[in-house]
C-alpha cells in the first residue's frame, strides 16, 4: 500500500510498505536541478550534491562513509535537470540511523572552502570524463540543441568556468531558495513502521525555509539545430532528436510504446535495420525522455566514420516506413509486454520503488500504483500510436549531433 501524506512541517512524505522484505530505502528528493540555475551558477545543483558528502558539523566525509557501512547501508545521490535525490538503502532495523545520517548531511553540511576547491577539481575531472565518452557527450549536446533557449538546455554538470564562480555564499543562497519544505519529498519503500518514520523526519527539517518562490517556464519555439565535433576517435557517434512530450501528457505511454517499437529493444526496427540487416552499428537505439514541462525523442547510433551518411539514411528510411505504414498489432502487443516487464523488474527492489513513488510525487504530485501503470500501458490503442507517430516522423524537424573524425553537413544529410 502506498501512503501519501504531508508532515506537520509541510514536507510531503510518500511511503510504500513492503512487509515481507528485510530492507528499506530512504530518499530525500528536492525539486531543484539545472532548470533552476543561471548561466553564472550553472552546475551548482550537482556541486551541492557532491558537497553534502564532504562533511557536516558532526561528521567528516570519512565518518559519513563509515557510519553508513556500520549499518550495512549503501548511500548515493544523483542530480537531474529537475530534481536531486539523496538516498540510503539499509537493513530495516537501521532505518532510524539511516534517516539521521541523511538529515545530518541535509541540514549540517559545512561546505568547507578547502573541500570545495578539492571537489571542484573532482567535478572538472568528471567533465573531462564525459567529454572523453563521445556517446555521453553526444546525448548532452542533442539535449542542449533540442531545448535551445530554454531551461532544459542547461548542462547538469556545469562548466569549469561556472564552477570557479561557485562560493559558500552562492551555495547558501541557492539552498535557501531551492531547498525549501514545500519543495521536498521524502520517499520510503520497504519494511518500516509508519509512525516511527513520521517522527524521524517531522521536526528535523523545520529550519529550512517554508516556500520556494513561484517560477514559470515558457518554452521558446523549437527550431532544428546541428553540431559537429571533430575528434580523433575510433568511431563516429550520431544523435538525431526533436521535441517530445512532458511527463504528464496523456500521450506519454503511447510514445513510450512507440519508442520501444522503434529502438527500445533487440527486436526493434532500428536495431534490426541498422545493425542486423545493414551491419552499420554495434549500438543503435532510441529513447523518449520526459520532464514536467517538455520532453524529447532521440535516436543514437555509433558507426564507422565512413558509414555516417548510410546510418542517417537508414534512420530516415525507418521514419519514412513508420509514416507510410504505421505499426502492426503484433508489434504493439510485444512492446506492451516489454514495457510492462521493464517496469515490474524495476520495482523488484526497494530502491526502484522508492525512486518511482518519490519522483511521481515530486513532479506530478500524485503517485500511480503498479496496477494503474500496467493499465495505462494496456489501454494504448493502435489509433493512439498512429497519432503520436506524427510527432517523430517528420525528418525535417530533427536536430543532429555528430562526434567523429570527419566534418559533414548534418543539416544537408538529414534534410535531403
Amino acid at each position: 500500500m502506498i501512503i501519501n501524506k504531508t508532515l506537520n512541517c509541510g514536507i510531503r512524505l510518500v511511503m510504500e510498505e513492503i512487509p515481507y522484505v528485510k530492507s528499506v530505502s530512504v530518499g530525500i528528493w528536492v525539486k531543484a536541478g539545472s532548470v533552476d540555475e543561471t548561466d553564472k551558477n550553472s552546475g551548482i545543483s550537482h556541486f551541492i550534491e557532491h558537497m553534502l558528502f564532504k562533511g557536516t558539523d558532526n561528521r567528516s566525509a570519512k565518518q559519513i562513509a563509515e557510519d553508513v557501512d556500520k549499518i550495512g547501508g549503501q548511500i548515493n545521490a544523483f542530480t537531474g535537470k529537475e530534481a536531486t535525490c539523496y538516498y540510503i538503502k539499509t537493513l530495516a532495523t537501521n532505518i532510524d540511523k539511516a534517516a539521521e545520517i541523511l538529515i545530518d548531511m541535509f541540514m549540517n553540511s559545512k561546505f568547507d572552502k578547502i573541500e570545495m576547491e578539492k571537489e571542484k577539481r573532482v567535478v572538472c575531472e568528471e567533465i573531462k570524463m564525459i567529454e572523453d565518452s563521445p556517446e555521453d557527450d553526444a546525448h548532452d549536446i542533442i539535449s542542449e540543441l533540442v531545448f535551445k533557449g530554454n531551461p532544459l538546455a542547461k548542462s547538469i554538470i556545469g562548466t569549469p568556468s561556472s564552477l570557479k564562480g561557485i562560493t559558500q555564499n552562492s551555495i547558501k543562497r541557492y539552498l535557501s531558495e531551492e531547498y525549501t519544505r514545500d519543495n521536498i519529498v521524502i520517499s520510503i519503500s520497504g519494511s518500516f513502521d509508519q509512525k516511527q518514520v513520521c517522527e524521524l523526519f517531522d521536526s528535523k527539517l523545520m529550519k529550512l525555509n517554508p516556500e520556494k518562490a513561484a517560477k514559470s517556464y515558457e518554452l521558446t519555439q523549437y527550431q532544428p539545430s546541428y553540431k559537429v565535433k571533430v575528434k580523433d576517435i575510433e568511431q563516429s557517434h550520431l544523435c538525431m532528436g526533436l521535441r517530445g512530450l512532458s511527463i504528464d501528457d496523456e500521450r506519454y505511454y503511447a510514445l513510450a510504446l512507440l519508442n520501444n517499437i522503434m529502438g527500445g529493444s533487440m527486436s526493434s526496427r532500428l536495431f534490426q535495420n541498422i545493425r542486423e540487416e545493414k551491419g552499420l552499428a554495434y549500438s543503435v537505439y532510441s529513447m523518449a525522455s520526459s520532464f514536467s514541462i517538455s520532453g524529447y525523442f532521440n535516436i543514437y547510433a555509433g558507426v564507422s566514420h565512413d558509414k555516417v551518411k548510410d546510418a542517417i539514411l537508414g534512420i530516415k528510411e525507418e521514419l519514412r516506413l513508420l509514416k507510410q505504414n504505421g505499426v502492426t498489432a503484433e508489434e504493439l502487443q510485444t512492446a506492451k509486454e516489454q514495457l510492462k516487464g521493464n517496469y515490474i523488474f524495476s520495482l523488484e527492489n526497494v530502491n526502484g520503488r522508492m525512486f518511482s513513488i518519490g519522483k511521481n510525487i515530486l513532479l506530478l504530485n500524485k503517485v500511480y500504483t503498479p496496477e494503474e501503470t500496467i493499465q495505462n500501458i494496456e489501454s494504448v490503442t493502435m489509433e493512439d500510436i498512429k497519432a503520436v507517430s506524427e510527432l517523430i516522423t517528420d525528418v525535417a524537424k530533427y536536430s543532429g549531433v555528430l562526434i567523429g573524425r570527419n566534418k559533414i553537413d548534418m543539416k544537408k544529410v538529414i534534410q535531403s
